[in-house]
């Protein structure tokens, strides 16, 4: 089957444009998803903004609509929720397998009903993501685990506080946990948490509706239960995966690019990165600015959990690292499965040897357009880049990974000078 077989909706980039100009970043999906899951803990009203408008929140949405409680995603990147009345205890499969992140109702549903029944989710084909950690932290609270026919079954009278350590820093599961471990009776601690900004987003958004947590954006986390919390409004951070993603489309094409608003502590391990690689980068209190340049050098990246290199900035960075002096050596330790788009940048001429949970990539002097399919969210990005620089037209197919992630990536592309046509 062709690229053009496989998926009808496809984007063409001409490469060879020096993209400048400053460029908005969204709201963060990854800190947004969890704290629309997070009103179902409380009746009242919440009105969430910076909310992307993505194909991923707008499930979301639809999962609180079928859990029976009011939400509407409002023009532009808002979402108002009225939360009255105990939510329906069953999760749809149609909506937890349509998106891995719908497992995040999990937590609230169990603490508000002492019984959930959620489907095991899907998402991207990027590698095996186990659900044993958010296990693992419910049966600590006191809930049973059954899993059958497809579906999780969690009971628990009560949540009873409870010191759980994880294996891994899990960000899915430090989350579900500590959005559990609020209406629980007595103090929950998570040990070897993770430290991702979208969690210390989603605890601030909860101490805001009247939680007491303490040890955000560290590796140990106390939750003090309480019997209620209250709605509130609420401004999500922006996405830093985007944010880094602009930033790389300035350097790649030698270009300068702002992005705004930014956090850049969030992006401090890309922006170390840069860098290191030859290109110049100015950091304001709201901003990130970068400018690239053809004496970019390569550098070694390992993807680790946060403060480390994220692994959803390796797919981009292979694109840029194809393009500069020297052999860079990538490591993912994150996912097995996720250097699917390695062989499309080949398609176009990039020197890419795999060996396991290593890429070499070795710079060179010209991509050339190709059809290219995009394999999942981050890989789509990578492949628009790589067709920023790339000789000729690059025809990009499998758009539907591409939304469920960015808002209007071609668009604000385009705002920066990008050839694209949709």
């Amino acid at each position: 089957m062709s690229h053009r077989d496989a998926n009808a909706h496809r984007l063409v980039v001409e490469g060879g444009v020096s993209l400048h100009g400053e460029v908005r970043a969204s709201g963060s999906k990854n800190a947004g998803l969890p704290i629309l899951a997070a009103c179902i803990l409380a009746d009242g009203d919440y009105t969430i903004s910076n909310v992307p408008n993505l194909a991923d929140i707008r499930t979301m949405v639809r999962m609180l609509k079928a859990l029976g409680i009011r939400a509407e995603y409002h023009e532009p990147n808002m979402v108002k929720i009225c939360n009255k009345g105990n939510p329906k205890h069953i999760a749809p499969y149609e909506l937890v397998t349509a998106m891995r992140a719908s497992f995040f109702v999990a937590g609230p549903i169990l603490a508000r009903r002492g019984l959930a029944k959620v489907p095991l989710p899907g998402g991207c084909a990027i590698g095996s993501r186990p659900l044993d950690l958010h296990f693992k932290g419910f049966k600590a609270m006191g809930a049973s685990v059954e899993i059958e026919h497809g579906f999780v079954e969690l009971r628990a009278e009560k949540l009873v506080g409870a010191r759980v350590y994880l294996d891994f820093p899990s960000v899915g599961a430090t989350e579900n946990i500590l959005m559990a471990g609020v209406l629980a009776e007595g103090e929950t601690i998570i040990e070897n948490a993770a430290q991702e900004p979208e969690i210390e987003d989603l605890g601030r958004f909860l101490i805001q509706c009247g939680a007491t947590i303490e040890g955000l954006g560290s590796s140990t986390i106390k939750i003090q239960g309480c019997s209620s919390i209250k709605g509130t409004d609420y401004a999500i951070i922006p996405d830093r995966v985007e944010v880094g993603t602009l930033l790389i489309a300035g350097a790649i094409t030698h270009g300068d690019v702002t992005v705004r608003p930014a956090v850049p502590d969030h992006s401090e391990p890309l922006i170390r990165k840069l860098k290191e690689m030859g290109a110049d980068v100015e950091v304001g209190d709201d901003y990130i600015r970068v400018k690239g340049h053809d004496k970019m050098v390569s550098v070694d990246i390992e993807t680790m959990p946060f403060p480390g290199f994220p692994t959803d900035m390796q797919a981009q960075m292979m694109s840029l690292l194809c393009m500069v002096d020297g052999t860079s050596v990538i490591k993912e330790t994150i996912f097995e499965n996720r250097y699917m788009h390695a062989n499309e940048l080949m398609r176009m001429g990039a020197k890419i040897r795999l060996d396991h949970s290593h890429a070499i990539v070795t710079g060179v002097k010209k991509l050339s357009g190709a059809e290219v399919k995009i394999t999942d969210l981050r890989a789509g990005a990578a492949l628009i880049l790589a067709g920023l620089v790339a000789e000729g037209e690059t025809q990009v197919y499998g758009l539907h990974h591409l939304v469920r992630g960015y808002e209007d990536l071609p668009g604000k592309l385009k705002h920066l000078g990008a050839k694209i046509i949709v």
